[in-house]
């Protein structure tokens, strides 16, 4: 009998707030984080949703009065999306920290000629680790913007195969001039705010955020019973297929994103009528919006309620499927569905059933699902206990 695995609690850190809670209000009354934002010096501004940098550092200064170490402006992200959990749930020497993230401290390149050490994500990894005092060597998982969903996948496996008790997944990623330079090198982003699976859509918009959760074995956590959580979801299955299409492009017949979807759903034991809410990637890129219609249309869920939070937080890179992940979450618990921001008219092959305002609805079953750079692809279907 494999352990059932949860997801007991959960916080994020974005434009948006710095907790679920003020999150969620922001994402009910329909606001965004993206705004124009000057990022490289020579270049005109691009629609982003970004941190205020005063905000944060007030907010750290409240939250880690004591402190006297130098941390990067994401090293501040992820400390105060972690600082909740770590101070409701016990670390022990079977407790594992996963970071995901894509480009990590890669502003610590900026004007240098030799590589800082921070840079490395590893030492990134270690650094939080040391900060809560993890006796386990950190895991770092870095596979494109599918990194966030994959976390909590490598979570569940490696409880389930008894490497772990127990897991904290930290995810971040900030808006820099390279990701900027990068995305923007091959036209990717959006001249306005950007509007997933719309017929209009013209490019992504960067986003920046942190995000944690805790995630154990149904036999291991006494605190899931005993302190009245108010959350509770069972990681009922996950996988993720690379598709090697192209290095940037997405496939155009979704088979990667179809594998992780249907092998995911298997391992759940979850039909497509069964799954009430698709948290889906949503790039409001031209050819990633096109493949997950087709994918979903393959996987005959046409008909499930689906959103992208990008209209709402940008593209937040290695953050995005836990952030996201976290969000779908929420919204089971509130009874309400929130709708695909900026989306207006069909721009898509297949028939979506897009979200286009706040809505009440009784979720169980939540499938997420994410696509990346190299073909990546992964899913994960979530169950509200």
């Amino acid at each position: 009998m494999r352990k059932e695995i949860y997801i007991t609690d959960y916080n994020c850190v974005t434009p948006l707030g710095f907790d679920v809670d003020s999150n969620w209000n922001s994402l009910l009354a329909g606001e965004s984080g993206v705004a124009l934002h000057k990022i490289i010096e020579n270049q005109d501004a691009f629609y982003a949703s970004g941190i205020n940098s005063e905000k944060l550092n007030e907010e750290f200064g409240k939250i880690f009065k004591n402190n006297t170490q130098n941390f990067t402006r994401l090293e501040k992200m992820l400390l105060l999306s972690m600082k909740p959990l770590a101070e409701k749930h016990t670390i022990t020497e079977d407790t594992a920290l996963i970071l995901s993230t894509t480009k990590g401290n890669i502003s610590l390149l900026k004007n240098q000629t030799e590589l800082p050490e921070g840079v490395y994500l590893s030492k990134l990894a270690q650094k939080i680790a040391d900060f809560f005092g993890f006796k386990t060597q950190p895991i770092v998982v870095s596979n494109a913007c599918v990194s966030g969903v994959m976390a909590i996948a490598v979570a569940k496996n490696m409880i389930q195969a008894g490497k772990y008790k127990d897991a904290f997944v930290i995810a971040g990623d900030e808006i820099s001039e390279f990701v900027i330079s990068g995305f923007n090198s091959f036209q990717a982003i959006g001249s306005e705010p950007c509007k997933p699976y719309d017929k209009n859509r013209n490019g992504i918009n960067i986003g920046e955020a942190a995000a944690a959760v805790y995630i154990t074995s149904s036999d291991s956590d006494e605190e899931r019973t005993s302190q009245n959580k108010k959350t509770g979801f069972k990681v009922l299955g996950d996988s993720a297929i690379n598709d090697a299409n192209h290095i940037s492009g997405p496939s155009r017949t979704g088979d990667g994103l179809y594998g992780s979807i249907r092998n995911a759903m298997m391992e759940a034991k979850v039909s497509a009528e069964q799954i009430d809410f698709i948290s889906a990637h949503g790039t409001a890129t031209l050819y990633n919006d096109e493949m997950e219609s087709i994918a979903f249309s393959r996987m005959e869920l046409q008909n499930v309620p689906l959103n992208s939070m990008k209209g709402y937080y940008g593209h937040c890179l290695g953050a995005s499927g836990l952030l996201e992940s976290i969000i779908s979450m929420e919204s089971a618990l509130q009874n309400t569905l929130i709708p695909s921001k900026n989306f207006e008219e069909m721009g898509v092959s297949q028939p979506l059933n897009i979200i286009k305002e706040n809505q009440t609805a009784t979720v169980r079953y939540i499938l997420k699902t994410a696509s990346g750079f190299g073909g990546c692809n992964a899913a994960i279907v979530l169950e509200k206990c």
